[in-house]
């Protein structure tokens, strides 16, 4: 089974990337929804390597397990960076699942350098995929209206709201 998306960021892809890599930026994207708690400190970018975190819904009712485990693709296509979790769910109504891989891409957007084309696939199969791909699905379509609302504030010097700048003033 597969759920997936595909949208122009409102951002430069270099800090998509580095927020695709961020562990706060992750938290952020689920909350208040989904918490996610790796009992331990995190790095402030994620590294290759594996995770195992705690879900929980509301940040109260356990979910489950989840082990995340992340390498980077950067050589496939000239400007594409791909974040490649291959991690699996360990427990929980999730742990039906035998088969996760949760591939994001970012690239310049066709167009406008200055904004991200941003893709992101998750293929997943198992014995409930078939009862499990709609609530999937509904969750994709909620991350992405999450992503488009914080992918704004991703860079170093967030662009203040068009109703907070002053036509004639020169903006840095």
């Amino acid at each position: 089974m597969r759920v997936q998306l595909k949208m122009i960021l409102d951002c430069d892809p270099f800090d998509a990337w580095r927020a695709l890599r961020s562990p706060a930026v992750l938290r952020e994207l689920y909350s208040p929804l989904l918490e996610l708690d790796p009992g331990g400190p995190v790095p402030t970018l994620w590294e290759p390597g594996s995770m195992d975190v705690t879900v929980r819904g509301a940040g109260v009712v356990p979910v489950g397990r989840q082990r995340i485990d992340l390498d980077f693709d950067l050589t496939r296509m000239p400007g594409v960076r791909i974040l490649v979790d291959s991690g699996r769910p360990l427990s929980g109504p999730l742990s039906l699942l035998d088969n996760w891989k949760h591939q994001m891409a970012v690239a310049p957007a066709p167009g406008n350098p200055a904004r991200t084309l941003y893709r992101d696939r998750l293929d997943f199969g198992g014995p409930a995929a078939a009862a499990l791909w709609m609530p999937m699905w509904t969750m994709w379509q909620w991350r992405g209206v999450r992503l488009k609302e914080m992918a704004p504030n991703w860079g170093f010097d967030p662009r203040p709201p068009a109703d907070k700048v002053d036509a004639g003033a020169d903006v840095l």
